[in-house]
């Protein structure tokens, strides 16, 4: 047993490290600030330093707090519209470049661009672009067409739809690609077969691209949702969560409670309450997957 047991360590040590520093790495980046976030929730601070242990205060006054009901119900809207605005379009795109016969390449490049500027530049090139004033870039378009011009951001009603838009210009190149990677690596037999039974192009997207994308597509749906509950810096520089708190997520009043308010311990009572929900949602979303194959 002793013999099995030294066999299996030396078989598995190289393993163990070639993983040690990635491990090193996410306990020192991950798990040590996760545990003293969740520590620091309970107490009073001064500054960043534990003083009076307050139990579950710090969470009762975030949860009573009109500001994070506002925030709480933002986030819910930034993430209902990157699903009706940015969710379809990578996978649209994704099809139509598998259809493309030629200048692929070109199309490609041309669609992964937006991932390669900066985040910031990319909020600050729009935040100019929708400038309310009668310069700005597109309400110079608008004045070709006698259209008066119009206050994008400074508007509580069009201000998330629009920062999603921007959201969605940045990073939906990657993820068509990944699609697209994945259409790729589709067996031709299927295709082929359904040529040969007179399938029109909407009839193999219908009945063999997407069956086939379903998994990947379900994967990146949770993954797109946890990403933008998280949203913090698109608003931040965009509006500063205005006009009136119309655009403020969970994320920027975490950021406002520490370098506004100077309440640490607040912040990370809500940083605790944000990952707590993001847990339960991937919960119940990947059982509900399970159920559906299973199904």
């Amino acid at each position: 047993m002793k013999q099995k047991m030294t066999s299996m360590i030396k078989k598995n040590l190289g393993g163990w490290l070639i993983m040690l520093p990635s491990i090193f790495l996410f306990l020192f980046f991950i798990w040590i600030p996760l545990f003293s976030n969740v520590s620091l929730s309970f107490y009073d601070t001064v500054g960043y330093t534990k003083e009076t242990f307050v139990g579950l205060e710090k969470y009762e006054a975030v949860l009573t707090d009109p500001l994070f009901t506002k925030a709480l119900l933002n986030t819910l809207l930034y993430t209902f519209w990157s699903v009706v605005i940015g969710f379809l379009v990578p996978i649209i795109l994704a099809i139509i470049l598998s259809e493309v016969v030629h200048l692929k390449g070109l199309f490609r490049t041309g669609i992964y661009f937006p991932n390669i500027v900066p985040g910031l530049a990319t909020v600050i090139m729009w935040t100019f672009l929708m400038s309310p004033e009668s310069g700005g870039v597109l309400n110079s378009l608008l004045s070709l067409f006698k259209i008066e011009p119009q206050r994008w951001l400074d508007s509580p009603t069009m201000v998330i739809p629009l920062i999603v838009i921007t959201m969605t210009w940045k990073g939906f190149g990657a993820t068509t690609l990944i699609y697209l990677a994945t259409i790729q690596s589709i067996d031709s037999v299927y295709y082929e077969a359904a040529r040969v039974e007179g399938a029109s192009v909407w009839q193999r997207i219908r009945h063999v691209t997407i069956p086939n994308l379903s998994p990947l597509i379900r994967m990146l749906f949770i993954l797109q949702i946890i990403s933008v509950f998280q949203v913090f810096y698109e608003p931040l520089v965009m509006t500063s969560g205005g006009p009136n708190n119309a655009s403020i997520s969970l994320l920027q009043l975490v950021h406002r409670y520490v370098f506004r308010y100077g309440d640490a311990s607040k912040a990370a009572a809500l940083g605790v309450i944000v990952a707590s929900m993001l847990f339960i949602l991937t919960f119940v979303y990947l059982k509900l997957s399970k159920n559906a194959d299973n199904t």
